[in-house]
């Protein structure tokens, strides 16, 4: 946002607090996040610990224009979402599908452990979508790779994953170019599974490379790494593309700028990946946004004053976010 507002100020009203995961995910046990209360409300800088100050510095933009300005026009008041399952055994995968309320209709189901060989992790993965098959016959799959396969064995997989009937995979190679490669080559095999562009977009410094490359059937947008619920619109305007989209593992307040963005959208035909605040063992809100029957209402949230002060870092580790902002606020600043 510009003008920005000032640094003193931003870092008096900045909450650092350290959230317990259900199940690691993303390598992820322990969620660290900074939430900057402004006059429009919460907002929430979340990048993960690796990312530098030019990368995290779109997420700081994300959190100050959800402090300090009012969301978007809406156009819709309920946002379907998909459950999100983490690549987990298959005897786990029914007690993570429990802590959704009510009815899943649709689900993102991650594959392609990086740790793993890739034939031991294929193994892993069919038997995982075997199980949510088994016990969801009638929910639509989505399955995530983020970006770990190389492109003969994203094709080599989706064909033995064709049986499930898989909505579309979320970036199953790391570049453009593979990725338009596997496009072509799935339509000319005929298997109906779409491409979705989600690191590509999220971490390319031309996000709309994707669309001209033809290399994806739709787009995943994560509003904190693009810099906020405008420029994402200004994005999905431009690319002319569908769009989905998702979370970056953030509390309700994060939360709550995606479903600013679903509610804003002037198309949304796939389910939104904002029910991951259900991999929390807890939340900063005393009503969390969580989905029912795959299903979240737009609304504004505020953290609860007890849940921030159960809920906060140490000091070595607030001193250390701090400092992350005042980075990051630098290079906004440019």
């Amino acid at each position: 946002m510009n003008p920005l507002p000032p640094l003193d100020e931003i870092l008096i009203q900045t909450q650092v607090i350290s959230i317990p995961m259900k199940v690691p995910f993303r390598g992820v046990s322990l969620r660290e996040t900074a939430l900057i209360q402004g006059p429009a409300g919460w907002g929430e800088f979340a990048p993960f610990l690796e990312y530098g100050p030019q990368e995290s510095s779109f997420w700081l933009a994300s959190a100050l224009e959800a402090a300090y300005l009012p969301y978007p026009q809406p156009r819709r008041q309920q946002i379907e979402l998909n459950a999100t399952l983490p690549a987990v055994g298959p005897q786990q995968v029914e007690g993570v599908l429990a802590r959704y309320q009510g009815q899943i209709k649709e689900i993102k189901v991650k594959v392609a452990d990086p740790t793993l060989p890739f034939e031991r992790t294929l193994a892993e993965d069919k038997a995982r979508l075997q199980q949510v098959r088994r016990l969801l016959p009638q929910a639509r799959i989505k399955i995530d790779a983020n970006a770990h396969w190389k492109a003969d064995q994203a094709l080599r997989a989706l064909r033995e994953f064709e049986e499930f009937d898989l909505l579309y995979v979320e970036q199953p190679t790391a570049d453009l170019e593979s990725l338009a490669w596997l496009r072509r080559q799935l339509k000319a095999e005929g298997n109906p599974v779409l491409i979705a562009a989600d690191e590509s977009v999220r971490k390319a410094s031309d996000p709309l490379k994707v669309a001209r490359a033809q290399a994806a059937d739709l787009l995943v947008l994560k509003v904190a790494p693009l810099g906020g619920v405008r420029r994402a619109l200004e994005i999905v305007e431009q690319a002319q593309m569908p769009v989905v989209v998702s979370s970056a593992l953030e509390s309700s307040v994060g939360i709550a700028s995606g479903l600013a963005l679903a509610a804003a959208l002037p198309e949304l035909p796939f389910a939104c990946g904002l029910g991951t605040v259900s991999l929390l063992a807890q939340d900063v809100c005393s009503r969390p946004l969580l989905a029912q029957d795959g299903q979240l209402s737009v609304r504004q949230v505020s953290p609860d004053p007890a849940r921030l002060l159960a809920l906060q870092a140490p000091k070595a580790r607030r001193d250390w976010w701090l400092e992350r902002i005042r980075a990051c606020y630098r290079q906004l600043a440019r």
